[in-house]
């Protein structure tokens, strides 16, 4: 059986980061009509716009057959083995990692590997992993 968990969007990020890269496209074209500036202002800000929002909407973490599948667009797509998971807290690390939002949990697996997700139910996804393994450290539902 396959259970799926959404990515924690946040909607406040996703607007300021449509601002920052639509804004500039806008005042250009409203400043200075079409120009070869606007098409390169608008050839680099659109697509990396695009990027980001893919990366955003196309990140979700679920299990299938023992194992943790974390995909983040077509950049990231990681299968962690259950049984080697150690650990899993609530982190506030900035790291870069396929959790688009700022609430983030942490997962130790293997000897000493790592990755930071913001599943928006983390409580689930650290009791459904656990039932799996019951050797995790389950700091998320302990606390």
């Amino acid at each position: 059986m396959v259970k799926q968990y959404k990515t924690k969007i946040p909607f406040g990020m996703l607007s300021l980061l449509s601002l920052v890269f639509i804004i500039p496209v806008v005042f250009e074209l409203f400043y200075n009509g079409v120009t070869e500036q606007f098409y390169v202002l608008s050839g680099i800000m659109i697509p990396t716009y695009a990027f980001v929002l893919h990366i955003f909407l196309m990140t979700d973490y679920r299990i299938e057959d023992n194992i943790l599948e974390i995909k983040s667009g077509f950049l990231v797509h990681l299968k962690i083995d259950i049984a080697e998971i150690k650990e899993i807290r609530k982190t506030s690390s900035l790291m870069s990692s396929p959790a688009p939002s700022f609430d983030r949990i942490e997962i130790k697996y293997g000897k000493y590997d790592e990755v930071i997700i913001s599943p928006k139910d983390k409580v689930t996804l650290a009791k459904d992993l656990t039932i799996i393994n019951p050797a995790i450290k389950n700091y998320i539902t302990e606390n």
